[in-house]
């Protein structure tokens, strides 16, 4: 069958042949039709993520939409090594499926998946978010932090903060306000949104950002409530050097949201809880379709304004 193989993480993948899975008892066979790039998607295939732990050569791709034998759509994900998404065919437990609501098309699924899961698990499983609350979206301007911001507005969010790096991009994400990271005055805005209260920050960014949403959450939180600080991605910086003072001076709950913080089971969970509000919740994301032929290319030219989908006849 036709793959998106990786025979060296320093290369990225490359459209090869590669053997076709077998059926077996404990997994499903999966016809895939769309699969799409995530972050994660991006480091395990550079042999760079936390969870990476196979040898090559191997299929890229951890998730996506495709039918099983009995012409079910699913979105699946997490194939067993070397089996990846990104595939004419894959092999894929059970209980990593989901059916999909009909009118969400496989390329939007596919889309949605690997983000509307981060957000989903990030507020609700790890942050315990209650209707009512105020949520930062630490980078809202890519699509996952996009599509988080949608989310939580399906949640019942009563004011949504939304920071990041593109003006254009924080003025039409949705938030009813917006941070730019990088403006000279960001920490005395960052000092009157904490002032007036933050309960939830999903950080995708990490790096100098969150020392300074940490610092102003810590100076400026009134009262004893807790702010619950998830961290999901560090596109910003991998390490930041934070004052153990900061911790003390406040109420802050820090703690990570991905693969290992929560099991499989709680993340498939979130994912298809997820699935079922996008529809009535009107959740969208912004997609470049591709067929998988072209992943050499696409997967160069991939950036976070919009999630690369590849297609499969």
């Amino acid at each position: 069958m036709k793959a998106a193989v990786v025979f060296d993480p320093a290369t990225g993948p490359v459209y090869a042949d590669f053997p076709r899975p077998g059926a077996d008892a404990s997994h499903r066979l999966i016809q895939v039709q769309a699969a799409a790039i995530s972050h994660v998607v991006k480091s395990r295939a550079a042999g760079t993520h936390y969870s990476f732990n196979t040898t090559q050569p191997f299929i890229a791709g951890i998730d996506g939409v495709g039918l099983t034998q009995q012409g079910e759509r699913v979105w699946f994900v997490m194939p067993p090594a070397p089996w990846g998404s990104m595939a004419e065919w894959t092999l894929v437990p059970p209980e990593h499926c989901l059916p999909l609501p009909e009118a969400l098309s496989s390329v939007d699924a596919a889309a949605m998946g690997n983000p509307g899961m981060s957000a989903w698990a990030a507020l609700v499983n790890r942050a315990g978010f209650q209707a009512g609350e105020t949520v930062l979206i630490n980078g809202a301007t890519g699509s996952a932090g996009q599509l988080a911001v949608q989310i939580a507005r399906h949640l019942g969010a009563k004011k949504i903060i939304a920071s990041g790096r593109n003006p254009a991009a924080l003025a039409h994400c949705g938030a009813d306000v917006s941070l730019l990271t990088g403006a000279d005055d960001l920490a005395a805005q960052l000092a009157e949104q904490a002032a007036a209260q933050i309960d939830v920050v999903i950080d995708y960014l990490w790096g100098d950002s969150a020392l300074q949403i940490l610092t102003a959450l810590a100076k400026h939180t009134p009262s004893t409530r807790p702010v619950r600080y998830v961290q999901v991605g560090s596109l910003s910086g991998a390490d930041i050097s934070l004052p153990g003072a900061v911790l003390r001076a406040a109420p802050i709950q820090l703690m990570g949201s991905g693969i290992g913080s929560l099991s499989m089971a709680e993340l498939v969970s979130a994912t298809a809880q997820m699935f079922q509000a996008a529809i009535p919740g009107r959740l969208t994301i912004a997609t470049t379709p591709c067929p998988l032929s072209n992943v050499a290319a696409a997967w160069a030219a991939d950036d976070s304004k919009k999630r690369t989908v590849f297609t499969l006849a």
